[in-house]
């Protein structure tokens, strides 16, 4: 009898404790910060040592398929003395400090919600840096993920009502309504919204599901892939005695890793695009989706024109816009 007790007592126990966080998580604040930024929690010195120097070398370096360097986070760094009041609110934190712990690892919605708080500690700065290097990508992961969930909640608030790939292809995705619908074939669309100093541009499409099946060319086959499209669809300025179109830009192969969007297997591709007669190029980001279930591969891209344009954020927008990406219950349409 004292142990079946014992036993509720320490179930009403937890469910308290349980309440209590889920009540604390209700109260806190919304965070806020521009997208891809990271504030560094850090004492000067650390910053300024070879500590910064890894934490820089991670988390500013290169983000992939741009047309110029462009560090995968605009990173703040601020002495752990002010880290307090609204600062704390931001969505993203790397709290880095030495202590008498050698630890390292991610927390949610501690200070604001939705939030990320990777804290990395170490007795000296030889346990830091080997934490620093050693959760990067976890980390990076955590942080771009919160930041696509941000984008697509802020989408939401007023989004595209046109049907074109709901029609075509039986799928919806959060668009932003300053995105329109520019064009329509059998079996392509393409959605686009201006920008100050050019656009930035949706297209789907579909492959057979028997395409790319020999993995030692599947790089030049989606080459392939996208220059025929262009061809087909993605015309430039006419050039005389020139078909002017979109390709792949011939100098590098683009970027291509596994992936798995909307909860199926994919292939994504990240690179330059340029127009085959005419000087004009920019990032590109494809997810070619294995749709087992309409017997096809879906292809999702988007890609930005904006010369002399720093274009990381504009990427990642489309990447949180194709990330959206829901298979509708039933039957393609045709």
């Amino acid at each position: 009898m004292k142990k079946r007790i014992l036993l509720c007592f320490l179930a009403l126990l937890g469910l308290s404790i349980a309440c209590k966080e889920e009540g604390k998580a209700d109260y806190l604040p919304e965070s806020v910060g521009a997208m891809n930024t990271l504030t560094v929690v850090i004492d000067n010195d650390l910053w300024n040592s070879s500590v910064g120097d890894a934490i820089r070398e991670n988390y500013t370096a290169a983000a992939q398929g741009l047309t110029w360097d462009e560090a995968l986070f605009s990173v703040t760094q601020i002495p752990q003395q002010i880290f307090s009041g609204a600062i704390r609110n931001t969505s993203s934190i790397l709290y880095v400090m030495e202590d008498t712990l050698n630890v390292a690892h991610m927390k949610s919605n501690m200070y604001a919600k939705p939030q990320k708080v990777g804290v990395i500690k170490g007795h000296n700065k030889e346990e830091l840096i080997e934490n620093i290097h050693k959760t990067a990508e976890e980390f990076i992961a955590a942080y771009k993920a919160l930041e696509i969930d941000k984008a697509q909640k802020r989408f939401e608030k007023s989004l595209n009502k046109e049907k074109a790939l709901e029609d075509k292809f039986n799928i919806s995705m959060k668009i932003p309504s300053i995105y329109r619908v520019g064009r329509e074939e059998d079996n392509f669309v393409w959605i686009d919204r201006q920008i100050q100093k050019g656009n930035m541009n949706i297209i789907a499409y579909t492959m057979p599901w028997d395409s790319f099946k020999n993995d030692s060319t599947f790089v030049q086959d989606i080459v392939k892939m996208r220059d025929s499209i262009g061809g087909l669809y993605i015309g430039g300025e006419d050039v005389p005695g020139k078909k002017n179109h979109m390709i792949t830009e011939k100098a590098f192969s683009p970027y291509v890793f596994p992936a798995e969007v909307s909860g199926k297997k994919a292939a994504e591709v990240r690179g330059i695009w340029e127009m085959s007669a005419y000087p004009m190029a920019g990032p590109f980001l494809t997810y070619i989706i294995n749709d087992k279930e309409n017997n096809r591969k879906l292809v999702l891209e988007g890609f930005v024109f904006a010369p002399a344009t720093k274009k990381r954020d504009y990427m990642f927008e489309l990447e949180a816009i194709l990330k959206s990406v829901q298979f509708n219950v039933g039957e393609e349409k045709n």
